[in-house]
């Protein structure tokens, strides 16, 4: 497995190897978000990349948006197309190190990046980064691939292990409207903190 450090995701992105990035917000996502009323939440969108969930947000009318990525360069491209957004709320961090609470933490990609040694203590993290009530919510791969990752795979039955301690289940599902390539391959998840 390759070493996972922000120098490795930073070279991915300096060199085109983004095969993760659909050059907009996931469909899944985009619904979830199209279904919100409360303009005020706070969000949280970590591993976030070129942010297009979060550009999104942003044109319907959410301000408290907070992008978080362990790399640079992708952040940068968010802010080059996006020069009204607030800077102080693109974040170049480790996940495991930030400190914050946030109402929704979406999820795309980030869980399926990290080393799969990790997933509990990213079910740990989330769960102190939610306010009480707070939600997780976004997809998962519920698939395991033939070529070494990341992305990692897994199955449902293994997640729920990681988030049975910290959430209830709203949702954990078939996603139904991925895009074409991960049909069947995608778990819609709706977990609220305990």
């Amino acid at each position: 497995m390759p070493e996972l450090s922000s120098e490795m995701w930073t070279h991915r992105y300096d060199n085109g190897q983004t095969g993760w990035d659909l050059g907009q917000p996931s469909n899944p996502l985009k619904a979830y978000i199209d279904t919100l009323k409360n303009k005020a939440l706070r969000i949280l969108i970590p591993g976030g990349g070129n942010g297009y969930e979060a550009e999104y947000l942003a044109a319907t009318g959410f301000k408290k948006t907070v992008l978080l990525d362990w790399s640079q360069p992708p952040l940068n491209a968010f802010a080059a197309r996006n020069p009204n957004f607030p800077h102080n709320q693109l974040i170049c961090e480790d996940f495991f190190e930030h400190q914050s609470t946030y109402d929704l933490i979406l999820e795309q990609t980030f869980f399926c990046a990290i080393d799969p040694s990790l997933r509990a203590a990213y079910a740990q993290k989330m769960h102190e980064l939610l306010a009480p009530g707070g939600k997780l919510v976004g997809v998962l791969f519920n698939t395991t691939f033939a070529k070494e990752g990341p992305p990692f795979g897994g199955s449902d039955d293994e997640y729920r292990t990681y988030f049975e301690p910290y959430f209830h289940f709203h949702h954990f599902e078939a996603c139904y409207n991925s895009i074409p390539p991960r049909a069947g391959n995608e778990l819609w998840v709706e977990l609220e903190r305990r």
